[in-house]
């Protein structure tokens, strides 16, 4: 379902997916099934994985959104802005406690709850959420060559 959102060219939309008023997807987004954006901008490139609610949040090109991912942006009282920068890694279910920012090159692992924030190239974990001294390189080369 889309209401008064901007979608660029190239932009992929899973079934179900419900984009709001002030959802801005800029080109090569791809959303998965039963994704929520309301009031954010996706630059271009984010990938966000399925079962996702991305409310009031600024979402840096490049960066990958894993599944069950949420933006809590009420605090029962005021809405809050989530800003993640280009290239961040959000593992799935991680659920970001605004207002908060995800640094650029910076990661979640899966499940975190992110309540403060993350520095850039930095990897937070757990519940609630630590910042581990440095991102862990992945070696993403075939081992069987």
């Amino acid at each position: 379902m889309l209401e008064e959102a901007t979608l660029e060219d190239g932009v992929d939309v899973g079934p179900f997916s419900h984009l709001r008023p002030g959802a801005y997807l800029e080109s090569g987004v791809h959303i998965g099934n039963y994704v929520e954006v309301k009031e954010s901008r996706l630059g271009q490139g984010v990938l966000a994985g399925h079962f996702s609610y991305l409310g009031d949040a600024s979402i840096g090109a490049g960066t990958n959104i894993g599944a069950g991912t949420i933006t809590c942006n009420f605090d029962g009282k005021d809405k809050h802005r989530t800003e993640i920068g280009h290239g961040a890694f959000i593992g799935c279910d991680t659920l970001l406690v605004a207002p908060v920012s995800v640094g650029s090159g910076a990661a979640t692992g899966a499940g975190a709850v992110v309540n403060r924030d993350v520095p850039d190239d930095l990897l937070a974990v757990g519940v609630p959420a630590r910042i581990m001294t440095r991102k862990p390189q992945i070696d993403r080369t075939d081992s069987t060559e």
